[in-house]
């Protein structure tokens, strides 16, 4: 199954480290980010997770729940996550989904759809390195693929995450290394007239086709 952005985020039903859950019933009504990794017990993503664990505040703040997922059995997790703590200074706050089989990396495409479980190394499962963030429509919004030798950046995620729930809001759209508080671009499918009425402050106009405003609070 091949996933693009704007596609239903496929629903499965897991084992975590917090109970088995169904993962369009945990979303709810806010937002979601799905993060894999190949392996438990390996170095990068070690302190992946445990930095995500201390991010979580900022994405409790903007109604977005995350979740990982590893491709070993919870009962590895639970002894990766004291791990985690002890190097990284964040206990695991997050649920941490078991896949063993392999399933829901199939179901995301994350992983050749040829591959069987069982005793696989992380070389084997290098492809299981993906972000996906889920809206609140149960669809896919972003995706970002890293390789296992590059830490991910999770700022990047909080800050892309920003600029979808923006976008989302107020039908804006957000221009090269955007951050919370800077210009945001109309887009093209906004006519002058209409964007006139909708920023009545006005907005900067550099061509026809890339006007800026101040961002919508």
């Amino acid at each position: 199954m091949t996933i693009r952005i704007g596609d239903d985020a496929p629903d499965f039903t897991a084992e975590t480290t917090e109970g088995t859950l169904k993962f369009h019933e945990w979303i709810g009504n806010g937002w979601a980010i799905l993060f894999s990794h190949p392996k438990d017990f390996t170095p990068v993503c070690t302190t992946e997770l445990g930095y995500m664990a201390g991010l979580k505040p900022e994405f409790d703040k903007r109604n977005t729940k995350i979740i990982g997922l590893s491709v070993d059995p919870v009962s590895d997790h639970k002894n990766w996550v004291g791990d985690i703590e002890e190097t990284q200074g964040h206990a695991i706050n997050y649920p941490l989904i078991g896949d063993q089989d392999l399933t829901i990396a199939k179901l995301y495409d994350m992983i050749h759809p040829n591959a069987s479980g069982g005793a696989r190394t992380a070389v084997d499962n290098a492809t299981v390195r993906s972000v996906f963030i889920v809206g609140p429509d149960k669809k896919v919004k972003a995706m970002l693929v890293y390789p296992m030798s590059a830490g991910r950046n999770f700022d990047e995620v909080l800050r892309l995450l920003d600029a979808l729930q923006l976008n989302a809001a107020h039908t804006v759209a957000t221009p090269v290394n955007w951050r919370p508080g800077d210009d945001v671009i109309i887009p093209t499918s906004v006519s002058d007239e209409d964007a006139k009425k909708k920023y009545p402050e006005g907005f900067k106009t550099l061509k026809p086709y890339l006007r800026t405003v101040a961002q919508p609070k």
